[in-house]
Parts: structure tokens; C-alpha cells; sequence
């Protein structure tokens, strides 16, 4: 089997679900009695269709995930997880405003996991780049996490592995 990396790192913001939690809707969040997952509004608030299978794929092959997010609305984002049940799927979660570079510094202290044996995904090119600089393998999110996208990720991060 192709070599999988020791962490996959999500961005959350139009990467797992697609809106911007700090802009576009309001917290605080609730389950409301149908089951969703609603804002302070009441505004139904989904994940992207295939985000629980995508985390759950990875699970099962034994890949540690974190999320990693620049947002100011650090309660919310954290809120979101617990409601839609993603916490279980990550270890670690670096949810705070500032640069992506910082998020994976502390996730390399955290997980010993060295840049090189990460993977991220992430719908903002400018984190791609900075993050790509420290040696991660990046996978550049358009239309949301989908199984297609992860498959792609992955098969990206084995040929890293194997080098030129």
C-alpha cells in the first residue's frame, strides 16, 4: 500500500463546511429538534456532503487528523465540531486568528509528527503556499472536502514519499 501520511490537518472554513463561521452565520450554534444543526438565527448549517465519510476514511486507516483555522470566532468553530460530531475525528485542533505557519509549527511541538509526513487541505491558496514552504504536502480544496479530493491528496502525498 502507498505510504500514508502520519497527520492530516483540515482547514475548516469552505473546506469542510461552506461558509465562513465568523461572517456568514451566527453563533452561537444549537441542534434543533428535526436534528440539524442550526445558528442563533435558526438558519440550517450543514457540512459539505461527504466530509463525515472523507474523516472516517481516514480513520479507518488509521490517519490522526487536526484542524487548523485562522478564524476570530474560535467558540463557534469549536461549537461546530462538537455539533456536527467531527471532534472525535481530531486529535488536535489549532483554532485561532493568525498565520497557518504558526497552527502547524504547534502541531509539529504537539504530535512529533515532522512537516514532511503531514498532509493539509485547505480551499485558501495562500495558506497552501505558506504551509507548502515548511515541507507539508498541501492539497488545494475547490468546491469543499469530497472523497475525490482526499483520494487525489492522498495519491499526491505517496508520490512525494517516493521522491524524483
Amino acid at each position: 500500500m502507498a505510504r500514508l501520511p502520519k497527520l492530516a490537518v483540515f482547514d475548516l472554513d469552505y473546506t469542510l463546511w461552506p461558509f465562513w463561521v465568523d461572517t456568514h452565520v451566527d453563533p452561537p450554534f444549537h441542534r434543533s429538534s428535526d436534528g440539524a444543526v442550526r445558528d442563533r438565527r435558526g438558519r440550517a448549517v450543514r457540512l459539505y456532503p461527504e466530509v463525515p465519510d472523507v474523516l472516517q476514511r481516514l480513520r479507518d486507516l488509521d490517519v490522526p487528523m487536526a484542524a487548523a483555522s485562522r478564524t476570530g470566532e474560535i467558540e463557534g468553530a469549536n461549537q461546530l465540531l462538537e455539533l456536527f460530531d467531527l471532534d472525535r475525528y481530531f486529535a488536535h485542533r489549532e483554532i485561532y486568528p493568525g498565520s497557518k505557519v504558526a497552527h502547524f509549527e504547534r502541531l509539529q511541538r504537539k504530535t512529533g509528527v515532522v512537516f514532511s509526513q503531514m498532509i493539509f487541505f485547505d480551499d485558501e491558496k495562500r495558506n497552501i503556499v505558506d504551509v507548502s514552504k515548511l515541507g507539508v504536502t498541501c492539497i488545494h480544496v475547490q468546491n469543499g472536502m469530497s472523497l475525490q479530493t482526499l483520494t487525489e491528496g492522498l495519491e499526491t502525498f505517496a508520490k512525494a514519499q517516493a521522491g524524483p
